[in-house]
């Protein structure tokens, strides 16, 4: 098929970097080996309520399929060096797609998306609408299962959205989501609090306790603190190996986390209070970081 279109989905900072290579190689070499144009949002150019970058990928739409292809390898590989044979299991796609397109893909009491699963064998599921960002028209739709299973779904899809005149018009839209606005942290158990003390601290720029750490001079960042609860046995995979992924969340993010020492739980529970410090923008990714961090131990 020759007619143009375009296909967005969403993939981490460290998977953006693969894809991007040293230098742009990488990039450079998809583009040339599949036909089709790949663009990234700018680093920290994030999916609301993600810590995830969007990459498009537009051209004819066998090029498009391409360029998928080439990319999903790449990943796949990296995870499968990290993980072995269960790398198929826990990949997972996901697609940016406007509300209003959605329909295309669920089709008249659903008939069009249970087609595209028994075709393809690969599970769908489409977010609903995060009501948390006004403004925010998009929503995420996940594919799960083997490689193969998953370019199946993504070339049906991608065919019922080419024939959307909805779709085709938004092809265009910028990679940024500059006039979408948070409506607020306002789920249970999480509350602004100020830093509790005798909290074990990392910094972005410095180890464990916080030592030769600066603190910004901007009262606005300085102000916004908001404490969430994560599960004590979680807190490893917050933490990371030797403090890996905090220190990651904090560079990635700009904010400043603060975990409680063991045994010291929010009231009630047995969770540890993690303590996020800066920005509302900072808080914001870090919490979205953390958030997915648990999740993928809770999936597994």
């Amino acid at each position: 098929m020759d007619k143009p279109t375009y296909l967005k989905f969403l993939v981490s900072n460290a998977a953006a970097g693969s894809v991007i290579g040293k230098g742009g190689s990488m990039i450079t070499d998809f583009q040339k080996d599949s036909g089709a144009r790949i663009q990234l949002s700018r680093n920290q150019e994030y999916y609301p309520g993600t810590a995830d970058r969007i990459i498009m990928i537009s051209g004819k739409i066998d090029d498009v399929l391409k360029a998928m292809d080439l990319i999903l390898n790449k990943l796949l590989s990296e995870i499968q060096s990290e993980d072995g044979d269960d790398a198929d299991q826990r990949s997972k796609v996901r697609l940016v797609v406007s509300n209003n397109c959605c329909g295309a893909i669920i089709g008249k009491s659903g008939a069009t998306i249970k087609s595209i699963i028994e075709d393809s064998q690969a599970g769908i599921k489409i977010s609903p609408q995060d009501n948390n960002y006004i403004g925010l028209t998009d929503r995420v739709v996940t594919l799960t299962g083997s490689f193969e299973e998953q370019m199946r779904a993504i070339d049906l899809i991608l065919s019922k959205l080419t024939e959307d005149s909805l779709y085709m018009q938004s092809m265009n839209a910028p990679l940024s989501y500059p006039g979408v606005l948070f409506a607020g942290i306002h789920r249970v158990p999480y509350a602004y609090v100020h830093p509790p003390v005798g909290t074990a601290t990392y910094n972005a720029n410095y180890g464990p306790n916080g030592v030769g750490a600066r603190y910004p001079s901007n009262k606005e960042d300085r102000g916004n603190s908001l404490t969430i609860g994560v599960a004590d046995e979680h807190i490893g995979v917050v933490v990371g190996r030797g403090g890996r992924n905090i220190l990651e969340i904090s560079q990635a993010s700009g904010a400043r986390i603060k975990i409680s020492d063991r045994g010291d739980f929010m009231s009630g529970t047995s969770n540890r209070k993690v303590t996020i410090t800066g920005s509302l923008r900072a808080i914001r990714t870090a919490e979205a970081m953390i958030n997915q961090k648990v999740a993928s131990v809770s999936e597994s």
